[in-house]
């Protein structure tokens, strides 16, 4: 019964667009290419850029993180509660992380701006190229008669199984 229902919730998934999933890396590319050109230009001492870079990678990883926990108990995959926790925690820290070092810096408010907007764009479009990847792979694994070999691979990713009415 369990097994039929996270089938069933991993069947609701379809493919996504190549539009979405094309706008989706871009507008990732587009926030990381901004913060980093951004940061690599601004007047600060090496160990402030140091920060906000860190910062901005710590958000993105906390943010992947968190997008797959909400999906993994979405789909009915077991999800620790510490783990979801520090999913949360991590990317509230890393927000709050980036407000402190934008309060204290000594950037002209446009530039706190762009340091701040460019760090939102990117830890939402990174949840949406996640989601995406996940979305392709169980379509893959949905869909062998499409994909082949592939489908192989892909059920492997998303533990389902061959079952014989599935040939």
């Amino acid at each position: 019964m369990e097994q039929e229902l996270t089938m069933t919730r991993r069947e609701q998934f379809g493919k996504p667009t190549g539009a979405f999933v094309g706008a989706a890396w871009a507008a990732l590319a587009l926030s990381v290419i901004v913060y980093f050109v951004s940061l690599w230009r601004a007047d600060m001492d090496p160990f402030e850029k140091g920060f906000f870079l860190g910062s901005f990678f710590f958000g993105l990883v906390s943010a992947v993180g968190l997008q797959k926990s909400v999906r993994d108990r979405h789909e009915g995959v077991p999800v620790t509660s510490i783990y979801l926790a520090v999913s949360w925690l991590g990317l509230g820290i890393s927000l709050a992380m980036l407000a402190w070092g934008l309060w204290n810096s000594p950037l002209l408010p446009s530039e706190n701006g762009l340091y701040g907007m460019t760090f939102a764009m990117a830890v939402f479009a990174v949840i949406v190229v996640q989601k995406n990847v996940r979305d392709l792979i169980a379509y893959k694994a949905q869909h062998p008669e499409l994909y082949g070999p592939d489908a192989v691979d892909a059920r492997r990713q998303t533990a389902q199984r061959e079952t014989p009415s599935s040939h």
